[in-house]
C-alpha cells in the first residue's frame, strides 16, 4: 500500500497543488488553515482524498474563531490573514474543522498508525522535534508501527525500539531553511521524504489581492522563500 502522508498545508494552494503523486490512502496530520489566503481550495482537498485526518492547532484556533493574541512574526501572519479565512469558509466548513479528531488510530495493510497533529500527550500544541527520550516517554504506552506527527514544519524520521516517529515536514509553510513544499511516501513499510518546488510568486499574489497588509506579505514571502526564517539575509528591515 502506497501512503502519501501529508501536514501543515496552512492555506497555501499554489504547494499543495503542485503534489503530483499516486497513493491509495492519503493522511492528512493537521493545519490545513492559517499563514496564507486561500483555504477554501485546500480544505476541499483534503476532504475529497484523505482517508483519515487530525486536528491542529490553527485548524482549532480558527474553527473556535479564537483571537491572535499579539506576538511575533508567525503570530502577525496569522491574525492579517484568519479575517480572510472567515470571508470564504463557510459554517459547514469550520464544523468540519471543529469536528476532525485530535488523534487518530488506524490499521494500513500490514501496518499500525497513530496521527497526531503534535504529540499524543499534548495533541495540537507541544514541541518535541527528534528527541528521542522524550519520544519514547511519550509513547510508552502506544503500541504501533508508525506515529505520524506534523507541527513543527521539519521533516523528521525517529526510529524508536518497536515504533517509527515520522514527520512529513509542511506543504505549505517548511521550516528547514528548503522552500519546497515537503511531504512523505510510505510505501510498504519504507518511508520516502519527497520536495517539490511551486510557484510562490502565485501564493503572493493571492494574498496581495485579497488586500493584506503589505508589510505583512513582504514577511510572507521572506518565510516563504527562505525555507523559514523571518529574519532572512538582508530582510531584517522587514
Amino acid at each position: 500500500m502506497r501512503i502519501l502522508l501529508l501536514a501543515d498545508i496552512h492555506a497555501n494552494w499554489p504547494a499543495l497543488a503542485a503534489i503530483n503523486e499516486r497513493f491509495d490512502a492519503c493522511l492528512f496530520l493537521g493545519d490545513v488553515v492559517d499563514y496564507a489566503t486561500d483555504p477554501l481550495p485546500c480544505i476541499d482537498w483534503v476532504r475529497k482524498y484523505a482517508l483519515a485526518t487530525v486536528r491542529g492547532n490553527h485548524d482549532h484556533s480558527v474553527a473556535q474563531r479564537v483571537v491572535v493574541k499579539p506576538g511575533g512574526t508567525f503570530r502577525r501572519m496569522s491574525a492579517a490573514m484568519r479575517p480572510r479565512h472567515f470571508e470564504v469558509l463557510n459554517d459547514e466548513h469550520l464544523t468540519w474543522l471543529a469536528q476532525m479528531p485530535v488523534t487518530r488510530y488506524l490499521t494500513l495493510g500490514d501496518h499500525r498508525f497513530l496521527l497526531v497533529h503534535a504529540t499524543p500527550r499534548d495533541p495540537m500544541d507541544e514541541y518535541i522535534g527528534d528527541n528521542a527520550e522524550q519520544w519514547q516517554q511519550r509513547l510508552e504506552h502506544v503500541d504501533v508501527d508508525f506515529v505520524c506527527v506534523g507541527h513543527t514544519h521539519i521533516p523528521m524520521q525517529l526510529q524508536l525500539e518497536k515504533t517509527q516517529v515520522i514527520n512529513p515536514g509542511s506543504v505549505g509553510q517548511p521550516r528547514d531553511g528548503d522552500p519546497r513544499a515537503a511531504y512523505a511516501i510510505i510505501d510498504k513499510g519504507q518511508v520516502e521524504f519527497r520536495r517539490v518546488p511551486y510557484d510562490i510568486d502565485q501564493t503572493i499574489r493571492h494574498m496581495r489581492s485579497c488586500g493584506i497588509d503589505e508589510n505583512i506579505v513582504a514577511k510572507a514571502e521572506v518565510v516563504l522563500r527562505s525555507g523559514g526564517s523571518p529574519t532572512a539575509s538582508g530582510y531584517s528591515e522587514l
